[in-house]
């Protein structure tokens, strides 16, 4: 029997969630409809979701806050795509650091979410083999730090762990795995969000600022990334792969 992708739609407004949910439904997609963040971590402990739309102005709990403990908790790898009323490139770009896949700016076309959300499943299921984290708790070593690819956070030299969003996760696995080379920032636009992504270059540079503070990787000595003029960046610490964690 063929897999029906299931997505979570969290909204507070009613109407939405009923308008996003049926035309979801009539285009082919199974539908859970939760009004807050009680309700969507309930529907996500009892069932598989294949993608969750999560509202990013609500009470109480927020968008931006759920989708951080999303990242955090064992739903981590569940893709998000974030609906929001504001149209600002900050906004977008915290989201994205929170660890949101995708956008979409209220008002919106119910088309057009669809069309998101397909470009965010396919994009998940075919990630550069270079991405997709098979190995079980595996550790890379660089500079001071470890890298723990499956609970996607850094340790530091004391074994202190500082969890990542999804997307400095994704450019960071990107830098391990090309160091000493050039990454231009439409590679690494491609590398981390997929060439279905509507993104923009200003959104990796704020990426690298935000991954160099993870990193407290000095912005005039760059130890761990370099600035390279007119070409974009380059990852300068030699980088090992140091087995299993158990």
């Amino acid at each position: 029997m063929a897999h029906t992708d299931h997505i979570l739609i969290v909204d507070d407004d009613r109407e939405i969630r009923r308008m996003v949910g049926d035309y979801l439904q009539r285009n082919g997609l199974r539908t859970t409809l939760a009004a807050d963040g009680r309700e969507m971590r309930a529907a996500l402990d009892t069932s598989d979701v294949d993608l969750i739309v999560l509202d990013v102005m609500m009470p109480g709990e927020d968008g931006l806050s759920l989708c951080r403990n999303l990242r955090a908790g064992k739903h981590r790898s569940v893709p998000v795509v974030m609906l929001t009323a504001r149209d600002d490139e900050t906004d977008r770009i915290i989201g994205l650091e929170m660890g949101a896949d995708d956008y979409v700016v209220k008002p919106f076309s119910a088309r057009e979410l669809l069309a998101r959300i397909n470009a965010v499943i396919r994009r998940t299921r075919m990630m550069p083999p270079n991405l997709q984290v098979t190995e079980a708790g595996r550790l890379i070593g660089f500079g001071q730090w470890r890298l723990d690819t499956t609970a996607r956070h850094l340790l530091d030299e004391e074994g202190t762990a500082y969890p990542l969003s999804g997307a400095e996760f994704r450019l960071l696995r990107v830098f391990l795995d090309h160091p000493q080379r050039v990454l231009s920032r439409d590679q690494l636009l491609n590398l981390t969000q997929g060439r279905d992504a509507e993104l923009f270059d200003r959104s990796i540079d704020l990426l690298v600022s935000r991954l160099r503070q993870r990193l407290r990787d000095d912005a005039r000595e760059q130890a761990y990334i370099k600035t390279v003029r007119s070409e974009g960046y380059v990852f300068c610490q030699p980088v090992v792969l140091l087995g299993e964690n158990a």
